[in-house]
């Protein structure tokens, strides 16, 4: 497996764990159960779930209203496209 491959894999593997913890919370929220921290959710959009959160974000219409969220997740996106670009030249 190249790093490309690996790379793919992680970044789709943790944007699908980005996208299924904000519907996770989303659920909860509607359910009166324990939330997942705001931390967490942002833990996993930094560490590659980005583009799966901001989606879920849409989606759910889910923290579309939290300045943190509005901010930090479209960042993450950023600073993930930018280090691709750089990793695939």
């Amino acid at each position: 497996m190249s790093v490309i491959q690996f790379i793919t894999i992680y970044y789709l593997l943790f944007s699908l764990i980005g996208f299924v913890s904000m519907w996770q919370d989303k659920r909860k929220a509607r359910n009166g159960q324990y939330r997942t921290p705001e931390s967490t959710l942002l833990a996993i959009a930094f560490l590659g779930g980005a583009l799966g959160t901001f989606v879920a974000m849409q989606t759910f219409r889910h923290k579309t209203q939290k300045a943190k969220f509005q901010l930090l997740v479209p960042l993450a996106i950023l600073l993930h496209a930018t280090g691709w670009i750089l990793a695939t030249r």
